[in-house]
């Protein structure tokens, strides 16, 4: 018993020697987490370079855009080919995938040899050689009558501009074909398929290997957004924001980049991290210099990097008693196999022993022990490497997401992963070392090369049919220069007939007088008080204006909610909540004993007998009081001052804020003649010359007329450009068959308007997993806020996609590109429509003025030509493109409705002293 204790204690203590001696004399080849970390932060550098469109030509790491754009969703369906081109093998493989619920799919395959003399001859040879194994392929599986789609898996780096075409850059893995590189390698395979008259194959996609094994995983886990290749080869493939890729145009979503970071190093950037036998078996490569990282990680090479190390351990009487065989002596005669099998640890040291005798080296126990270290620290430190660059990826992807803590999935493939005993062990341990903030699950792919490519097919098989769909749901919203020129002319005779009386009864734009004569001199001056109703809020406002040359205007307001009980209650209860506002304001500002002018903006169509009276014509914007429509709303007003009896005001003016905004703006720019409000509502007034006005007596001088264009189409006129989604908005509003104009480019209905399309798309399986969620039901929940957020250019994805899940809609990547597109749609027509109408009002100012070009200036207010990222664009490039003989300024309104009414008042009261005088 002693003696067996004796041999185990010897065995132990020899081990140990043999381990340190092969420890001291392979020290660079064992890395710290320091090192590693470092190597990590070398390689993020290099994608950073890859991705620039300046720094990409002296990158090592390519960063090569692959034009996948999308992971597959489980949607997926019918009959793919896909060919691999790339291993020791091409295979040939059918893959079914099937809609059942399941994501299941079918695969079969047939391997054929890759002769060395087609491996090294010239290109025709090659894919002549591709094209008849298809074929050889698809007849056995009995496929000859099928037009099939194809997946082409090309492992090499190849530079792509689209999906289906690739130029070769340079061959690897002892690929050495002749007249191929440099050119387009799907070109070169539809020549030879071309040949075979009896198949019809279209090849949709080439697709690197490495992007195929994401997409196989993807397939079977949505996490899936890295693959990973450790074979005969070494890659690694992730989805990077689109912002990023500067090689690419847009912005807007992801792509798969093939990083090819087996060229890694070959600038040096390792140079520290390379021993002697990495430059001995670089120089004795098929391509010294190049693929630097590949030859320190690949299984193609490790072999070989084994037998340099225990070939110079030999010659320097450390192994073997410093006699090497010819074997040993002979290039690639360990191979990864071997390697493999002296690290099963398991089975001790008879493998290293069988495997060393085959060479003729007759090893003693010491030999076995060092030589099975040897292996493991070569082994190790691949694994090493490689989790320190796929630890670089996992981190670049993490803080794209802008995520504290990331759970994400790799896809990985390749025969040094799969077959050796500890590799997997290994990279897994030292990447969650190095990223401990990724919870990272490692997929082992199942035909990741062939599956793949059919996957990456199928995908965009699935959206190509999608995006017609979506451009059948969208062509509607997208406006011809000819339908935009209609409605410019529809709008033309719908204002004529709101000025002349025998039509302005059934006129839709209903051109009502204001009574403003006159737009401000400089000359007004005093204090006024001026009410602003028009919305969710009410305020009361004190406005002090000096003229001369101090001139100035100096405002103070307070805020007021108005609840929706009080919106659609009673006109007595509404008057009164106001009244009650005012008198908080007066007790607020210590004027409650002043009797001052007040202007009284209310933004909703009246008709007015004189400048202070005003009969509603009709509610919009939510509001639906009773008592109110067909009532004097100053006379209303007055009612309420009065049955309060607290204070008195002398109401000199009722204003709509379309007016308020032209004042507002004409108090800074006398060119000022039209006021337009692209906001929760969408309106426009202009100075229209008193002879035009048939309803209103006298042809001296001008008026302000309101136009009310949001009626604009109540009489079916513009039927024709109005979509099913604007029709139900319409039908689900307060005031259906009414506004139609208004409902098609004002803020409160643009976001309903998208909420619908997004409805529909999720019917037709689009969007959001084909799940109608319970917030995307409720009416009002997509605000028109949202659109402009979501719009922004500054906005990236990860962004939208928190705007839905605030929403609550669970969105993907690429339900938020849909998402955007919906939303530019909408927000671009509408923008286009109000440019058609004002083009329309330009144009007929220039005609009054009988001139050939009109010069003159546009007060604009509301929240949609304010805030959101476009609609002030569209609108002026679409006026500019309809009117082209008038010259528009833009000049944004400092609060139309407030100051604008009180500037009304002042232009009132100074018109109304020179009449007396």
């Amino acid at each position: 018993m002693f003696a067996i204790h004796l041999i185990a204690f010897h065995f132990t203590k020899l081990k140990e020697d043999q381990i340190k001696k092969v420890d001291r004399y392979l020290y660079h080849m064992r890395l710290s987490d320091d090192v590693l970390l470092d190597v990590m932060s070398r390689f993020r550098a290099e994608m950073v370079k890859g991705l620039g469109r300046d720094t990409n030509p002296t990158a090592t790491v390519k960063m090569l855009p692959s034009f996948v754009r999308s992971l597959p969703d489980g949607s997926e369906k019918g009959d793919f080919l896909a060919v691999d081109l790339g291993g020791s093998q091409f295979r040939a493989h059918q893959v079914k995938v099937f809609d059942d619920g399941k994501q299941s799919s079918q695969l079969e395959s047939k391997f054929y040899p890759t002769p060395k003399e087609v491996i090294q001859g010239n290109g025709a040879e090659l894919f002549d050689y591709v094209a008849d194994c298809l074929s050889d392929f698809m007849e056995t599986k009995n496929l000859k009558h099928k037009k099939l789609p194809l997946g082409f898996t090309f492992s090499f780096p190849c530079k792509q501009t689209r999906l289906e075409e690739g130029v070769l850059l340079t061959w690897t893995k002892h690929f050495k074909v002749r007249g191929v590189q440099d050119t387009d390698v799907v070109k070169s395979l539809r020549k030879a398929l071309q040949k075979h008259k009896d198949i019809d194959v279209d090849v949709l996609a080439l697709v690197n290997d490495t992007v195929g094994t994401m997409m196989t995983c993807g397939y079977d886990d949505p996490r899936c957004e890295v693959g990973l290749i450790i074979g005969t080869g070494t890659n690694a493939c992730y989805m990077e924001e689109l912002r990023h890729i500067d090689l690419v145009e847009g912005d807007e979503g992801r792509m798969c980049i093939n990083t090819e970071w087996g060229a890694f190093g070959d600038d040096g950037a390792l140079d520290d991290l390379r021993t002697e036998f990495d430059r001995e078996l670089d120089l004795g490569s098929l391509n010294p210099g190049k693929q630097l990282f590949e030859k320190m990680i690949s299984s193609l090479y490790l072999g070989e990097l084994v037998r340099l190390i225990i070939l110079k351990m030999t010659k320097e009487g450390l192994l073997f008693n410093g006699k090497a065989s010819p074997a040993l002596l002979t290039k690639g005669k360990i191979e990864m196999k071997h390697v493999s099998a002296m690290e099963k640890y398991k089975e001790g040291l008879s493998n290293t022993k069988e495997i060393l005798t085959e060479l003729n080296l007759f090893p003693s126990e010491e030999d076995c022990i060092a030589v099975q270290h040897v292996c493991t620290i070569v082994s190790f430190r691949s694994a090493n490497l490689c989790a320190a660059a796929l630890a670089a990826i996992l981190t670049r992807l993490r803080e794209n997401k802008k995520l504290l803590r990331m759970r994400t999935t790799v896809g990985i493939d390749g025969g040094l992963y799969k077959t050796h005993p500890q590799y997997a062990k290994r990279l897994h341990k030292v990447v969650r070392r190095l990223v401990p903030n990724c919870d990272v699950r490692f997929l082992l792919s199942v035909s990741g090369s062939g599956k793949g490519a059919a996957m990456v097919t199928a995908v965009a098989y699935r959206l190509a049919a999608q995006r017609k769909q979506i451009d059948a749901a969208l062509s509607p919203f997208l406006l011809s220069l000819e339908t935009l020129r209609e409605v410019k002319h529809k709008m033309r005779t719908e204002l004529e007939y709101g000025l002349k009386r025998e039509t302005q009864g059934s006129a839709t734009v209903k051109m009502l007088p204001t009574y403003v004569c006159g737009t401000p001199d400089g000359t007004e001056k005093g204090k006024f008080l001026a009410l602003d109703l028009g919305g969710t809020n009410f305020r009361v406002l004190l406005v002090k204006i000096r003229s001369g040359r101090r001139r100035s205007v100096q405002m103070y307001n307070k805020i007021f909610a108005i609840p929706l009980e009080i919106m659609q209650g009673t006109g007595e209860e509404l008057f009164d909540h106001i009244v009650q506002c005012i008198a908080d304001f007066l007790e607020y500002m210590g004027i409650k004993g002043a009797r001052l002018p007040l202007g009284f903006t209310f933004s909703f169509p009246c008709r007015q007998a004189s400048i202070d009276k005003g009969t509603l014509v009709g509610w919009t914007k939510g509001f639906k009081a009773t008592d109110c429509e067909g009532e004097d709303v100053v006379d209303m007003l007055r009612e309420a001052i009065r049955r309060r009896n607290e204070f008195d005001l002398d109401i000199v003016a009722v204003v709509n804020d379309t007016v308020g905004t032209m004042m507002t703006c004409g108090y800074e720019d006398p060119n000022c003649e039209i006021g337009l409000i692209a906001g929760t509502g969408s309106n426009v007034c202009y100075m229209e010359d008193m002879k035009n006005i048939e309803i209103v007596e006298g042809n001296e001088g001008k008026m302000c007329i309101n136009t009310e264009w949001g009626g604009f189409g109540d009489n079916g006129c513009i039927d024709n450009i109005r979509t099913k989604y604007d029709k139900e908005v319409d039908e689900g509003s307060l005031n259906p068959g009414k506004q139609r104009y208004e409902k098609m480019t004002s803020g409160m209905y643009l976001g309903e308007i998208v909420r619908q399309i997004l409805i529909d798309l999720t019917k037709q399986g689009l969007l959001f997993r084909g799940q109608i969620s319970e917030s995307l039901r409720k009416r009002g929940i997509f605000e028109t806020k949202f659109l402009s957020q979501i719009e922004s250019d500054r906005l990236a994805l990860l962004q939208v996609r928190r705007i839905l899940q605030q929403l609550g809609l669970d969105s993907t990547c690429d339900d938020s590109i849909i998402v955007k597109e919906v939303c530019g749609a909408v927000s671009k027509r509408a923008a286009q429509l109000c440019g058609a109408g004002l083009a329309a009002i330009v144009e007929k100012k220039r005609e009054n003025r009988g001139v050939e070009h009109l010069q003159i200036t546009v007060g604009v207010d509301g929240t949609l030509y304010k805030l959101h990222p476009h609609f002030s664009r569209i609108l002026r490039e679409t006026v500019k493109e309809l009117a082209p003989q008038c010259d528009v300024t833009f000049m944004l309104s400092e609060d139309g409705s407030g100051k604008g009414a009180a500037l009304i008042t002042a232009v009132a009261k100074r018109l109304h002293n020179v009449g007396q005088k």
